[in-house]
């Protein structure tokens, strides 16, 4: 189904495990450096930003604002983020993180991972992240986003709002 948003510049599309093995590959990997369990995850998502293309500022977890965020995955909020960069871009394209100061610039073949929920379940708004606008090339990425069911044992609740492990 073909969607359009003004705050995001980009075509994208989902790949599952059962449509290619080197999905389920990428899903144990991800599980294998995180220790977080990945049959709860969003399917790989692949997108494509040429240029222009751009994500404003956003978060990736459902805010109290959003309590039917992702009610219809029935997977609970989305705990942390993976993602991919799959191709070095030419000019701009980073992803920042403006409220810690922080930049990553696409680099073919790394990744970056954060968690988007505290231990205790509450979100974590230092978290607002934006993909800069790609003012030459293209920039390729895929994104994993990882729920909170099945995290139980992996990662437990904490005694405070913001405890982080």
């Amino acid at each position: 189904k073909l969607t359009t948003a003004q705050y995001r510049v980009s075509k994208s599309a989902w790949l599952t495990a059962y449509e290619d093995p080197l999905i389920e590959k990428i899903n144990q990997r991800i599980e294998d450096l995180t220790g977080l369990e990945m049959d709860t995850a969003e399917e790989l998502q692949v997108a494509n930003y040429g240029v222009g293309g751009q994500y404003e500022p956003h978060f990736d977890f459902g805010r109290k604002d959003e309590p039917d965020a992702f009610k219809e995955l029935g997977t609970g909020n989305r705990i942390a983020t993976w993602l991919f960069y799959m191709s070095d871009v030419t000019a701009g394209g980073a992803t920042v993180f403006p409220d810690v100061g922080a930049a990553v610039w696409p680099q073919k073949g790394s990744a970056v991972f954060w968690y988007n929920l505290f231990a205790s379940g509450e979100g974590d708004y230092s978290t607002r992240h934006a993909a800069c606008p790609v003012l030459v090339g293209n920039k390729w990425v895929s994104n994993k986003w990882i729920h909170e069911r099945g995290q139980e044992w992996r990662r437990p609740c904490g005694l405070s709002e913001t405890e982080t492990e």
